[in-house]
C-alpha cells in the first residue's frame, strides 16, 4: 500500500513537492544506514555525512571536471565511499559508545577539511557543479521514479541485513559485547563489516544527491549533514529502520514549511527535536510501536468482571 502511493504521487503533486518526496526518499536512505549501527549494533556514527559527501564529490569530479560518464562516477562514487568507510571502521571498532562518537566525527572533521582546502580537486568553498541529469530522468517526475525503484530495493536489503542471523548477531553485541565475544563470535569483524555495509549504502545515498542536486561543496560533507541524517533516525526511531523515512519526512518537510515563513526555521527545528525527545525519545515509530503493544496487551488480559 505504501508503494502503490508513492508511485501515484507525482500525479497528484505539483513538481516542487515532488522534488521534496524524492529528496525525502534519498536522505532516508542515508539515515537507515546510520541506523544500522546505532540502532542494532549499537555504534553511533558522525562520520556517515562525510562518506555520503565523497561519493558525491566523486561522481561529480568524474563527469563534470574528467568528463567521464556519469554513471561510472557514480560507481566509481560508491566504491570510494565503501572504502573510506573501511578505513572508518578500521579505526573505530575498538572503540563503543561516547568514543565510537568522538572517534567517527574527527575522522569526519579530517574529510571535511580536504574538502575545504584541496581546492585544485574539490574546489574549495566554491564546490563542484555537475553536468547535470541525463535527459530520461530530466523532469522531476522521471527522476522521482527512478529514485524510487532504487530505494526500494535498497530497503528490503538493509531490512533483510538486520532481520539475519548477522543482524541478530549485531544486536547480541548492542546488548553484551562482553557475552558475544565467550560465545566465540568475533565482535570487531562483525562490526568491520556493518560499518563498511553502511557505508556502501550511504555511498549510494551519495550517488543520488549527485543527480537531486547536481551540485557539491564543503557542506555536503560537514558535521551538520552527519548530524541532520542522526536526527532522521533518531526522529523516526532508533532501532526501527523503516522509521528513517518517518523522519526524513518529517525533518525535510518541517525545515522547506518553516523556511518559507521565517529565517529562524533552525530554532523551531531545534524546538520540534527538544519535543520529540520529551515525549516520544522512542522516536515517532518506536513509540506508535510501543503504544500498539500497550493496546493488544490489554487487549489479550482476560475479563474478569463477570460478565
Amino acid at each position: 500500500m505504501v508503494l502503490l502511493a508513492l508511485a501515484v504521487l507525482p500525479a497528484v503533486l505539483p513538481s516542487y513537492q515532488v522534488s521534496v518526496v524524492t529528496q525525502v526518499l534519498i536522505f532516508s536512505v542515508l539515515a537507515m544506514s546510520i541506523d544500522i549501527l546505532a540502532g542494532f549494533a549499537g555504534r553511533t556514527s558522525l562520520g556517515h555525512g562525510a562518506i555520503f559527501g565523497v561519493s558525491s564529490y566523486v561522481a561529480i569530479y568524474w563527469s563534470s571536471t574528467l568528463g567521464g560518464d556519469i554513471w561510472i562516477g557514480i560507481a566509481l562514487g560508491i566504491l570510494a565511499a565503501t572504502a573510506l568507510a573501511g578505513v572508518f571502521a578500521a579505526l573505530a571498532i575498538r572503540t563503543s559508545g561516547v568514543y565510537f562518537l568522538l572517534l567517527t566525527l574527527a575522522l569526519g572533521m579530517i574529510v571535511w577539511g580536504v574538502c575545504l582546502r584541496w581546492t585544485a580537486v574539490t574546489g574549495g568553498e566554491n564546490g563542484l557543479r555537475g553536468v547535470g541529469r541525463p535527459a530520461f530522468i530530466a523532469d522531476h517526475a522521471s527522476f522521482y521514479y527512478a529514485v524510487l525503484i532504487i530505494v526500494a530495493p535498497l530497503t528490503w536489503l538493509m531490512w533483510r541485513l538486520v532481520h539475519s542471523p548477522f543482524g541478530l548477531t549485531l544486536r547480541g553485541i548492542r546488548d553484551s559485547e562482553s557475552r558475544m565475544r565467550s560465545l566465540g563470535y568475533n565482535v570487531p569483524l562483525h562490526l568491520f563489516v556493518a560499518f563498511v555495509l553502511s557505508g556502501f549504502f550511504a555511498g549510494v545515498a551519495g550517488g543520488l544527491y549527485v543527480l537531486f542536486n547536481n551540485f557539491v561543496s564543503p557542506s555536503t560533507v560537514q558535521l551538520s549533514q552527519s548530524v541532520s541524517a542522526l536526527l532522521m533516525a533518531i526522529t523516526g526511531g532508533v532501532g526501527t529502520l523503516l522509521g528513517s523515512f518517518v523522519g526524513a519526512a518529517a525533518i525535510i518537510v518541517l525545515e522547506n514549511a518553516v523556511s518559507a515563513y521565517t529565517a529562524r526555521w533552525p530554532s523551531v527545528l531545534g524546538i520540534a527535536f527538544v519535543l520529540i525527545m520529551i515525549f516520544a525519545p522512542e522516536g515517532v515509530v518506536g513509540r506508535a510501536r510501543l503504544l500498539l503493544a500497550r493496546r493488544r496487551s490489554r487487549s489479550s488480559k482476560p475479563d474478569h468482571s463477570g460478565g
